[in-house]
């Protein structure tokens, strides 16, 4: 097996920083936030594969922000990944990963991607993924696509990463971006955020508008975040879901929606009991496990600032349990 450890610090955000860069950039700009992605997807990505494209107008749109006199959004300066299956303005096209739409630029955001520019944050690319999101065959290979290439599990190069949100997930996971857009129809956010070890969460079919996203299953297709941790996976999940007049599964979701971080907890896993599924574990796995599980150490930093930001995500199961009381 090769072990290759491919993880880069997360891009937190400070809301009290006023330090410069070199060159007189503050370090809590969303110009710096972005430049600072840049750079991680240039180091990483020519090992990783994760990201299929970076968008030429990232730097364009932090500074836009930046020079912005009104009230910052939720998600001010936050640089973001969009899977390639979505469509975003711009430059860039929406390929799905498959050769044949590799000149589909069409030009405007997906409802659920305006969403996120009006909360402030800001389009860094394209995150690769398994062409046609995983059904282009019964024997296709998660994470690759024509367009992309096979995307890397930042743990161990060989591994599976696990799609079809396969970019997404391991552009989170190493430190690229702090957060990412998948989509699932089953199992695409949530397999490739616990084999990379982040936080995926699918939610409710009609929650988040599927408007200009490739589709495979109108019940069951939905967009829905990738983070380091779960409080940001809520910022994000206020910031995209609601209504949209051209998706009508998404009827109800204004009347519904909540503030998803208002229930948040700490200490919200202590005294857990979590499930290990020894049984299904690849070999070595059970060793680099114990070694671990005393501590419960948690490897993700919070792009948020707050406190309840700590819980990460963790894959589980069942057979034989361990306490894990975090501290």
């Amino acid at each position: 097996m090769i072990r290759h450890l491919i993880l880069a610090p997360a891009l937190a955000l400070s809301a009290t920083a006023a330090f410069s860069q070199p060159g007189g950039t503050p370090v809590n700009s969303a110009e710096s936030r972005a430049r600072a992605a840049l750079q991680k997807i240039e180091e990483l990505n020519p090992r990783l594969n994760a990201v299929i494209a970076t968008d030429p107008t990232a730097l364009d749109q932090a500074r836009s922000l930046d020079r912005q006199r009104r009230a910052r959004g939720p998600l001010f300066g936050l640089p973001i990944l969009i899977k390639d299956n979505i469509e975003t303005a711009g430059p860039l096209p929406t390929t799905a990963g498959s050769l044949a739409l590799a000149d589909n630029v069409t030009g405007r955001d997906a409802p659920l991607v305006a969403r996120l520019r009006a909360a402030g944050a800001v389009i860094m690319g394209k995150a690769n993924l398994s062409e046609w999101a995983n059904i282009r065959s019964s024997d296709s290979i998660s994470g690759w696509s024509a367009v992309g290439g096979q995307v890397r599990n930042p743990y161990a190069l060989n591994r599976n990463p696990c799609g079809s949100s396969s970019g997404s997930a391991v552009a989170v996971a190493s430190g690229m971006v702090p957060a990412a857009i998948g989509t699932e129809t089953d199992g695409s956010i949530t397999c490739p955020a616990a084999i990379n070890g982040i936080v995926g969460f699918k939610p409710t079919v009609g929650f988040v508008s599927r408007t200009h996203v490739v589709p495979i299953s109108h019940s069951q297709d939905t967009p829905g975040p990738m983070t380091l941790n779960v409080r940001d996976a809520a910022l994000i999940m206020n910031a995209i879901a609601g209504t949209d007049a051209a998706d009508a599964a998404t009827a109800e979701a204004d009347r519904r929606r909540t503030d998803f971080t208002a229930s948040l907890r700490a200490d919200a896993l202590r005294g857990v009991r979590i499930g290990v599924m020894r049984f299904s574990g690849a070999p070595g796995t059970d060793a680099a496990f114990e070694a671990r599980s005393p501590s419960c150490a948690h490897r993700a930093r919070p792009w948020s600032t707050s406190p309840n930001s700590a819980v990460t995500g963790r894959r589980s199961g069942a057979t034989r349990s361990s306490c894990c009381s975090p501290s």
